[in-house]
């Protein structure tokens, strides 16, 4: 007994089968948590090692290159990428899509372990971070403070940090940018030599006192007690007393030589908001929590622990993940919901009848509600991802149920039962529903196989399509043909009124358009060569769009967001870049009402602050995020605002170089516009900054291109101690000894550490200040050597002047230089052209190369990817159209379609300016699928209907002017159902209107050739093979 056969007998068995899908369903829908992208881990680990005071070349040499070196064994490693610059190295291992990163992060360690013995003294252990979606913040926030600023980091750790780590599902809150408490020895070194000291022997002494010790059990009778020794200072005034040696018979304290400062440490970074000094508050999820759940479970708690900070401290948002994720997936609802309007209003418009249209509908939450289910069972988010495919399947799921139901209909109206029109019509098309399904499905389940970054992205995609589609399917062979079983009568006469006047309209008007319809079929069936002749002429003029069409990789989103990095001259200190910072930041503030926020970071970052490390940082760097109103709220978008402040940061005169991102990212996953790297390779560090410099003028001079920004800075001035080994010999000095010393008077020697309420408090001993600003002072530095004598560096060395560069990056072991800049109203193919030609035309030394990396690298890999997948479809797709039709021909008559729907997808972009990117694509390679729908169902009924013994050209027109209603539903129900998706309104939006654009375009174009071509073509081949069947019996009769 076939399924819908079944189906229509046993009514009640059939209904609680859908009833406890759906129940399932919603059981699924209650516990997903919503995030805005799929959990991405990209194959990526960096390595952080921290080494204050040391230069970018020292840093190169003494840790990225002996890292470097030893990590290049790892597995499965397909890159190794470092930047050195002043206090860090970064080291960035980047492995294949799909590679173990537990083995890879073991292997890491391992390869740790044995270098740490190799790198200098006083560098801090190597910080290794495995990234992925959930180290990205879900909410950052900045607390700003006038009296408490001092204390500012403490306070914030009491009364936020520790409560708002209880919260389920925070992975971490950290604190950066700070003010951090130190105790502060600092040291005259006259009183030092006088007394015969060194800031050594300061230190170990300082270390030495401050210890708690267990000395052991006491027995007193029958009791024991346990002995200690409490050596802790309590206060910080207690070192003032501390006795650091004897001189003359006189005793020597620590106040004799030095003075003690409990205070906050040198603030090398400054953070501020809106203009007030502020520390920032970055809060993490764990994997799998829901970032909606946690962002507005902190937002609820903050108005209660504000409640336990000093008045002056107030708290601002800089950005909420959250926030963005809701009108992001409001706006896909929204979308979803729209298209259910409009499926329903075309299902209408056709049937005229409201229990088809009920019918119909019902498989929409049938269908859709298993998507859900799938993302339970797999642990995945409701995301942007998942909802785009259920908008994208929207209009595709009711396609087989309008075949079916329509064709019921029809045996309805010509006077069959509604039991046998349901068993009778479900039988006639059924074959050609399962092979529509089958070919959206080679089409989807493709998707699911996809590598890289394209597939964590579209897995989602291909198995919600694939799962929802064939889900309509089974609902369109088992409930529709059940329901209109029970639902549908014979039309009676409709009532005279407004209804009967708007449907008796709507009947004449369809009923016009089968007849002109037929007329113009009969047409064209009589005059096949001219039709094909101009369909061809048609297509090879659509490829003439293609040059026309820009390409880039994702398409740009207005996040109401902007990040920008200023850089002043070379060597300015921090507090010449803090006068900048703060002009700045009163002049957005006071022209730009649109922005809510501008959260500034200027300086180097400090031990701690791993987050500014992987930013653009040092004295003369200043980092602006400004947080704008939401796009729909304001009339300038974030690319003019981001305009017009290139414009007013060019025209301030102590800024040198600048750089403003819209979209506050690099041009990646639609944050903002795509971006392109000349990557230069070469030793020589003159020679590659020669043709950065160059290559950074040309680029400046084409309009397609702006912030041009080089990776490696200008060359600032160094000062290097030069020592004479002769001289350290005889004095007994070894040039590390030199070294350390140096490092513990200026830098500071970290003596031991300071514990109160709980917290650690570095001590730290070196010179004070002004006994470190100027050349002659640090020549007269004193320096003991192993017999105590003290030797003058004067004396064993000289100071010298020097230029080196503040970072040096290398890639695969080799130093790199990029020279980057984001593309303005042009396309990546013809920039990268232009580039290419322009380098070819530079005087390139030996052993120098050029290459093009950034987005461009991205988008080839992805686009060839996508290429790749379209051939698999299209090879899918025949197969399983030659399975079903148990011919070669067949599919290649239906498959003439498919040229054509790629000239409605370039129409449609060229029309509407947008471009052809990794979205656009992947609506290209899902209108395989779609288009081939119609065919199927035309060449099916034709090939029924000559099995009914009619004549080809009756056959073709019969069929078509039978087949044309359900192919212009289930055409204009999956078109109408992408509108919403194509005006792209609403925030996060605009990055699916591309494939909303492609897939309208090509399904119209493409369905008006199939309704006259697939005919043409039909009849074409089929006059041909009966013209052969003639010759074939003439000659058997001749041979008779």
């Amino acid at each position: 007994m076939r399924i819908y056969e079944t189906a229509v007998k046993k009514p009640i068995t059939t209904v609680l089968i859908f009833v406890g899908l759906i129940v399932f369903g919603l059981f699924s829908v209650r516990y997903l948590p919503i995030d805005l992208y799929p959990e991405i881990d990209p194959p990526m680990v960096t390595i952080y090692t921290y080494y204050q005071g040391a230069g970018a070349l020292d840093i190169e040499t003494n840790i990225s290159r002996i890292l470097e070196d030893q990590l290049n064994t790892v597995n499965n490693l397909k890159k190794l990428s470092s930047i050195s610059r002043d206090n860090f190295s970064l080291l960035t291992l980047e492995f294949e899509w799909g590679s173990n990163l537990d083995e890879a992060t073991n292997d890491i360690r391992d390869v740790l372990g044995r270098v740490e013995s190799w790198l200098p003294d006083g560098v801090e252990k190597p910080i290794i971070f495995k990234f992925s979606t959930n180290m990205i913040p879900i909410l950052m926030m900045s607390a700003t403070a006038e009296e408490s600023y001092p204390a500012l980091a403490k306070i914030l750790d009491e009364a936020l940090v520790n409560p708002l780590n209880r919260i389920e599902g925070v992975g971490a809150v950290s604190i950066a940018g700070g003010p951090v408490r130190e105790i502060q020895v600092n040291v005259d070194p006259q009183k030092l030599e006088a007394f015969n000291l060194s800031v050594e022997q300061l230190g170990t002494l300082i270390g030495q006192e401050n210890m708690n010790l267990p000395g052991g059990v006491l027995d007193i009778g029958s009791h024991t007690y346990p002995l200690r020794v409490e050596g802790e200072y309590k206060t910080a005034e207690e070192l003032n007393q501390l006795v650091v040696g004897n001189f003359m018979g006189r005793v020597v304290k620590l106040s004799d030589v030095a003075v003690v400062k409990d205070t906050i440490a040198k603030m090398t970074f400054d953070e501020r908001a809106n203009g007030r000094t502020a520390a920032r508050i970055i809060i993490q999820k764990q994997s799998g929590a829901n970032s909606v759940e946690i962002a507005k479970a902190v937002q609820a708690m903050l108005p209660d622990l504000m409640k336990n900070l000093p008045p002056d401290v107030q708290l601002d948002t800089i950005f909420d993940t959250s926030e963005f994720i809701e009108s992001s997936i409001s706006s896909l609802s929204s979308t979803i919901l729209y298209a259910g309007v409009f499926v329903v209003l075309v299902v209408l418009f056709f049937l005229g009848r409201w229990r088809a249209t009920f019918i119909i509908i019902l498989t929409i939450p049938v269908s859709l509600i298993v998507s859900f289910i799938y993302l339970y069972a797999t642990g995945d988010t409701i995301n942007v991802i998942s909802l785009s495919s259920l908008s994208i399947a929207i209009g595709m799921v009711v396609d087989d149920a309008i075949v079916v139901l329509e064709n019921i209909t029809t045996h309805i109206e010509k006077g069959a039962s509604p039991r046998e029109a349901a068993i009778y019509g479900t039988n006639e098309v059924g074959l050609a529903v399962v092979a529509t399904t089958l070919t959206v499905v080679a089409v989807f389940f493709p998707l699911t196989l996809v590598s890289g970054l394209s597939g964590i992205m579209f897995r989602p995609l291909g198995w919600i399509v694939t799962l929802v589609v064939t889900t309509s399917t089974i609902a369109a062979l088992t409930l529709t043909p059940m329901l209109s079983s029970q639902m549908l009568r014979k039309n009676p006469p409709r009532k005279q009124g407004a209804v009967k006047w708007v449907f008796d309209g709507i009947e004449r008007f369809l009923g016009g358009l089968d007849n002109f319809y037929e007329r113009t079929l009969t047409f064209a069936v009589h005059r096949r060569v001219l039709i094909v002749v101009v369909s061809v002429v048609v297509f090879v003029g659509s490829l003439f769009l293609v040059p026309l069409v820009g390409t880039e990789f994702f398409p740009p989103s207005d996040n109401a967001q902007i990040a920008a990095t200023v850089e002043l001259q070379q060597g300015v200190n921090i507090d010449q870049t803090r006068v900048v910072a703060r002009k700045l930041e009163d002049l957005i503030l006071e022209k730009y009402p649109e922005v809510e926020l501008v959260s500034t970071s200027a300086g180097s970052a400090q031990e701690g602050n791993i987050w500014a490390a992987f930013g653009d940082n040092g004295p003369h760097v200043i980092n602006f995020y400004l947080k704008l109103t939401p796009s729909v709220e304001r009339e300038r978008d974030m690319y003019l605002l981001s305009d017009l402040l290139r414009a007013d940061m060019a025209a301030i005169p102590e800024i040198e170089d600048f750089r403003v991102d819209a979209g506050g990212g690099d041009g990646g996953m639609g944050s903002g516009a795509s971006s392109v790297e000349v990557i230069i390779s070469g030793y020589d560090l003159d020679e590659t900054n020669r043709l950065a410099n160059e290559m950074a003028e040309v680029m400046r001079g084409m309009g397609s291109l702006r912030d041009i920004d080089i990776s490696r800075k200008a060359s600032g001035v160094e000062y290097q101690l030069v020592l004479d080994r002769e001289k350290l010999g005889v004095h007994g000095l070894t040039t590390a000894q030199v070294a350390m010393a140096l490092r513990n008077r200026i830098t500071g020697m970290t003596a031991a550490q300071f514990r109160e309420d709980g917290e650690e408090y570095d001590i730290v001993v070196r010179y004070d200040e002004q006994f470190r600003e100027s050349l002659t002072e640090i020549e007269n530095i004193l320096v003991p050597n192993n017999q105590g004598v003290f030797v003058r560096l004067s004396e064993v060395g000289r100071l010298e002047e020097y230029f080196a560069p503040p970072s040096i990056e290398r890639e695969n072991r080799q130093r790199i230089v990029r020279v980057t800049g984001t593309l303005y109203e042009a396309s990546i193919r013809d920039v990268v052209a232009d580039l290419r030609d322009s380098f070819a035309q530079l005087e390139v030394p030996a052993g120098v190369v050029m290459d093009i990396g950034g987005t461009v690298e991205e988008q080839q890999e992805a686009f060839a990817d996508i290429l790749l997948l379209f051939g698999l479809v299209v090879l899918l797709v025949y197969i399983v159209m030659a399975s079903q039709f148990e011919s070669l021909r067949s599919p290649l008559i239906i498959m003439l379609t498919l040229p054509f729907a790629f000239t409605g997808v370039f129409l449609a972009l060229f029309l509407t300016g947008q471009t052809l990117n990794l979205i656009s694509l992947i609506g290209s390679v899902m209108l395989v699928g779609i288009v081939v729908k119609n065919g199927i169902v035309l060449v099916d009924y034709t090939n029924l209907m000559r099995d009914r013994g009619l004549s080809l050209i009756q056959a073709v027109v019969v069929s078509g002017k039978s087949r044309l209603r359900p192919i212009l539903m289930t055409t204009l129900t999956t078109a109408l159902a992408m509108v919403p998706l194509a005006m792209g309104i609403g925030e996060g939006s605009e990055i699916w209107q591309p494939m909303g654009i492609s897939i309208i375009g090509g399904l119209m174009f493409s369905t008006m050739i199939t309704l006259i071509l697939i005919p043409v073509v039909y009849t074409l081949f089929g006059a041909n093979r009966m013209r052969r069947e003639k010759q074939r019996a003439l000659q058997m009769e001749e041979e008779i």
